[in-house]
């Protein structure tokens, strides 16, 4: 019975993670209404608005919470993650180009989800090649809203980017480790398919436009 009752509440987290990509997909890119932040306020409420309002980086960030809690990795894994992004975000802002980034940041989220699915243990360099490598094409995708901002809200974005991307993988990671003895071990893979899901569908709409 604990079991079940423990999974209910996962289960609803995977439901939601999908139903995150219908409700949020039309503001997926701008927080501040399709305006460039312009004050040091709003570029930090940009940064940390950016990747919660993205449901395909919102689930890739999840999969880290889940990947390193259940894997009992090290929690400071995800800064790897919140580094490239970061990177990624600067390379958008001085114009230097990454062919197919949306498309791989949605083969990303599928790749997170199916790997968790599996429920399989990984290695942990595997996990951290695919944060830093999805890391960079994330951060490069949140610089589109950011592009020709003045310094000041650019520092502030990326300030609210690495916050909110930290607070979030840790949080999930230490939920997960909190959670793990008291849940079916069903419950994480049931997830990491809903997260798999969010991927696909976001592929489908990259590689399919109007789909």
């Amino acid at each position: 019975m604990g079991d079940r009752m423990g999974l209910r509440p996962l289960c609803r987290t995977a439901l939601a993670a999908l139903l995150l990509l219908y409700t949020t997909s039309a503001f997926a890119h701008h927080v501040m209404g399709g305006e460039t932040p312009s004050t040091f306020a709003e570029g930090l409420l940009s940064g940390i608005g950016h990747p919660i309002i993205g449901a395909d980086h919102l689930a890739f960030l999840l999969a880290i919470g889940i990947a390193v809690g259940i894997g009992g990795l090290n929690l400071a894994l995800p800064a790897l993650f919140v580094l490239a992004s970061a990177i990624g975000v600067m390379l958008h802002v001085n114009g230097i180009d990454l062919p197919w980034a949306e498309m791989i940041v949605a083969g990303s989220v599928l790749l997170a989800g199916v790997l968790i699915a599996r429920g399989r243990a990984l290695s942990v360099w595997w996990w951290a090649a695919l944060f830093m490598v999805a890391g960079l094409f994330h951060g490069y995708a949140f610089g589109e809203s950011i592009v020709g901002a003045e310094k000041s809200p650019l520092q502030a974005y990326l300030v609210g980017l690495m916050l909110i991307q930290s607070a979030l993988t840790v949080a999930t990671a230490l939920f997960v480790r909190w959670r793990g003895g008291s849940v079916s071990e069903l419950a994480p893979r049931l997830i990491g398919a809903a997260i798999g899901g969010v991927g696909l569908t976001a592929l489908i709409g990259q590689l399919v436009p109007g789909a």
